[in-house]
């Protein structure tokens, strides 16, 4: 049966590769309504030029190179913000992406570290140290030579080097979450709640880090964040935090309730990275259209 002009078994492989795709351009792309737009676009281009599937490559590999053209396309005229990964759609269900996304890989510090590479030097990097493909594969899929794809993933590496030298234990996300790390997940949405910033202060390490996304602002070090809270939480009641996991690692979906109104509305995701009892990061994306994608209700009673 010819996948080129049978449409059940293209039905089919749109449901096999579906995740794994969404992944690929996730981290192609550091976004995750992006990705999703950019899954369907690969679809719609792929049974376009279906007839001209001759089978000398398997569907996968087929799939991954309209995918990744379909990405390197947009990142040559625009690169999307930074956008979390739900995690209960990683454990939705096993599949060819599996170990890979059980590794650091989905980390949103790995994601942002390879937002500094060239488009295509980020695309190798991805199918040969994500996907683990054989640089031959690579080269195909980049209609490029075997040699030009070890210069741009030894070029990719020396920048991630660069900026970490712990290399992957650098961004490798936190493992379950063990009491510990439930607990002060706890505390910090009970300060939250009570509008209290003293006491997510005392959460915090001497060199915490604050980032609010789409390019609000970065804060790093407990004074700098200090202030930052304190401005931000300065109304009892407003707040109402539910728990949930983004990029393997534990977070919230902050709900505000705005002024005469009777029920919390998203405002954002916040993502957390607890080190030794207290917390080392906090990724916040006021992204309110990514609640659904989290599994989180479009709103909260009083």
């Amino acid at each position: 049966m010819n996948v080129a002009v049978d449409a059940t078994r293209f039905a089919d492989l749109t449901r096999q590769h579906h995740r794994e795709l969404q992944l690929h351009c996730y981290r192609m792309l550091g976004s995750f309504d992006a990705a999703e737009d950019h899954v369907q676009e690969v679809f719609l281009r792929a049974w376009r030029s279906r007839d001209a599937f001759e089978e000398r490559s398997s569907a996968r590999t087929w799939l991954y190179r309209i995918a990744t053209n379909a990405c390197l396309d947009t990142l040559r005229r625009t690169a999307p913000p930074l956008q979390p990964y739900p995690d209960q759609l990683l454990d939705e269900r096993p599949g060819p992406d599996a170990v890979a996304v059980g590794r650091e890989t989905i980390s949103l510090a790995f994601l942002a570290a390879i937002q500094l590479l060239p488009p295509r030097q980020r695309a190798v990097l991805i199918l040969r140290d994500v996907l683990s493909w054989p640089a031959s594969e690579a080269a195909a899929l980049l209609d490029t030579t075997v040699p030009a794809v070890h210069s741009a993933l030894q070029r990719a590496r020396a920048t991630l080097r660069e900026r970490w030298p712990g290399g992957r234990l650098d961004w490798s996300p936190a493992g379950e979450p063990d009491p510990a790390q439930r607990e002060l997940l706890e505390r910090y949405i009970a300060a939250h709640e009570r509008a209290d910033p003293q006491a997510l202060i005392d959460l915090l390490r001497e060199d915490v880090r604050l980032t609010i996304e789409p390019g609000v602002g970065e804060w790093t070090g407990k004074a700098a964040v200090a202030r930052a809270l304190r401005r931000d939480m300065n109304t009892p009641g407003r707040w109402r935090m539910l728990p949930t996991a983004a990029n393997r690692r534990p977070a919230v979906g902050a709900y505000v309730r705005g002024a005469g109104d009777t029920a919390f509305r998203p405002f954002a995701l916040i993502v957390l990275r607890p080190e030794a009892g207290l917390l080392a990061a906090m990724d916040v994306f006021e992204t309110p259209g990514l609640f659904a994608a989290f599994g989180l209700p479009a709103s909260l009673d009083d």
